[in-house]
């Protein structure tokens, strides 16, 4: 199965399905390393470690069932989101999958693991020595790679494969196409000098991490015709205060990995008081609905058109809202309430941002 973005053609994930039943078949993989994994049958138990796939396999599969483990920040977001409320037994799936009780990163804890009985395990190609531990116990691992939007669309194929779903992968990956291209047709219009210079932290309350090149957001920054103030380093890491001052970025975006940062994080600081985008109240916390909307997820697109309305306010206007009420039912089976998309949207801390009241109920 490939895909088309534009106009490259994805590597195939899935290859094989052997048998008379789908359902029962077993199923040949191939990883985003090209690794190969062979399955009985479709993976019915499935532990997660690269934290939006929890949200993902909730989306293609129609449900929690097959989440027998996942990252403890997977967990948070269910908690903090709105997956906790459309899943209430979301809430109740294993996060303790980390060695000695930790809440971030990658080194699994085999025992912890090993004692879910997964069919299949997810990790970070990257994770030393996660990954690497994973294999070497003997459990079926599919490696993911991530920094494009290509990645993403590899890993909804290799995630359909391995539950044997498809049509649903197929819906995704249209919808993506059809917002990257209205975003590259308003982008058309937009001259240079128009386009901003914004900076992403993804944790900011103690200490500023961002990502520079090779990364998600950075490609969602220059697919949406921006620059990214970070764009001098390479992946992702930590900076100072000082230096992003330096930066003087348009625009600030914060993530929501820490449920209580607050956009006064940047228009309190004296660092960043004399920055444009403290300056032009241009600082905005992305928003957390299935998961979190700052790296590639199942709801990107939705993202994107935020992204594209804050960046581009006198040429985007897309309706939020009316975007969640159309895909929350298709990705999720659940229409949320104008009260749940406020807290989607964040709408009330971003209030007192500039340009935000476009978010408001129409």
């Amino acid at each position: 199965m490939a895909s088309k973005l534009f106009g490259r053609t994805a590597p195939a994930v899935l290859v094989l399905a052997a048998g008379t039943l789908a359902f029962a078949a077993p199923v040949a993989l191939f990883d985003l390393t090209g690794r190969a994994i062979d399955l009985p049958a479709p993976a019915e138990r499935i532990v997660t470690f690269p934290v939006p796939m929890a949200a993902a396999i909730i989306a293609l599969d129609g449900g929690i069932d097959r989440l027998a483990g996942i990252h403890p920040e997977s967990k948070l977001a269910i908690e903090e989101g709105i997956l906790g409320e459309f899943f209430p037994g979301a809430r109740d799936i294993p996060s303790a999958i980390l060695a000695d009780g930790a809440t971030r990163g990658t080194v699994p804890d085999i025992a912890a693991v090993q004692a879910l009985s997964p069919d299949l395990v997810i990790q970070w190609e990257h994770a030393d020595p996660g990954a690497g531990m994973l294999i070497d116990a003997g459990l079926d691992t599919a490696l993911l790679v991530f920094g494009t939007e290509e990645n993403v669309r590899d890993v909804f194929m290799l995630i359909g494969a391995a539950i044997g779903e498809t049509e649903r992968v197929d819906m995704l990956l249209a919808w993506r196409d059809e917002t990257s291209a209205a975003i590259e047709e308003g982008l058309a219009t937009i001259p240079a000098e128009d386009r901003p210079t914004v900076a992403y932290f993804f944790y900011a309350q103690t200490d500023l991490q961002t990502e520079g090149r090779g990364t998600y957001f950075d490609w969602q920054i220059r697919h949406l015709g921006a620059t990214n103030a970070a764009a001098g380093m390479e992946g992702w890491g930590p900076v100072t205060d000082a230096v992003v001052a330096g930066w003087n970025p348009d625009i600030i975006f914060l993530g929501n990995f820490e449920p209580d940062l607050h956009t006064n994080r940047i228009y309190n600081d004296p660092d960043f008081a004399g920055t444009t985008a403290a300056l032009d109240r241009r600082v905005y916390r992305m928003p957390l609905g299935g998961y979190r909307w700052g790296p590639g997820s199942i709801e990107s697109p939705l993202a994107w058109m935020w992204l594209a309305n804050l960046m581009y306010p006198d040429h985007f206007d897309f309706d939020l809202r009316a975007e969640v009420l159309e895909w929350y039912p298709r990705l999720y089976g659940h229409t949320p309430t104008e009260a749940q998309i406020d807290a989607i949207l964040e709408v009330e801390l971003n209030g007192a941002s500039a340009n935000y009241e476009r978010f408001l109920p129409r």
